[in-house]
């Protein structure tokens, strides 16, 4: 089973009824999740913290749904710019698998006239099928620190 499929099913659980605090291992199933949880806000206010952040998302690439969103403004719907660019993660994998070439990307440059779009394909064996999404302000970022800064936080992100 595919990582970010398990990371839905911590994250979004049905309940089952029972009160899991009474069972030793419903417990530590609630404190695992709520780690993830906590891991993931932390991770989404920390890309926030960057300086001309706009938004920032966790994304799975396999199914375009948005895991967690922080920011956004009025005209932008953080979770459709954050489903669409799932086609733009897809389409580099598959060129990468075409040109048999075997390395990893660290992140993806989208530059438009007034912001970046950094896309960073988490690595960690939990991560695996999900991407982080930052746009921040062209003229407000510094492009290297934001890039340096999205790589520190998708290496501290628990999930």
């Amino acid at each position: 089973m595919r990582a970010s499929s398990d990371l839905l099913r911590r994250c979004h659980r049905p309940s089952t009824g029972r009160d899991e605090d009474d069972d030793v291992n419903g417990a530590a199933l609630s404190n695992r999740e709520n780690t993830t949880v906590a891991s993931l806000d932390v991770a989404l206010k920390n890309a926030m913290s960057i300086d001309g952040a706009i938004g920032v998302a966790l994304v799975d690439y396999s199914s375009g749904m948005t895991l967690g969103v922080a920011g956004g403004t009025g005209e932008i719907d953080l979770t459709v710019a954050a489903a669409g660019n799932t086609d733009v993660v897809r389409a580099k994998m598959r060129t990468l698998e075409m040109l048999k070439i075997e390395d990893e990307i660290e992140d993806i440059l989208i530059t438009l006239g007034s912001q970046y779009h950094l896309i960073r394909p988490l690595t960690g064996r939990t991560g695996k099928g999900l991407f982080l999404y930052l746009m921040v302000s062209k003229s407000r970022a510094n492009l290297a620190m934001a890039r340096h800064q999205l790589r520190t936080i998708e290496e501290s992100l628990e999930l």
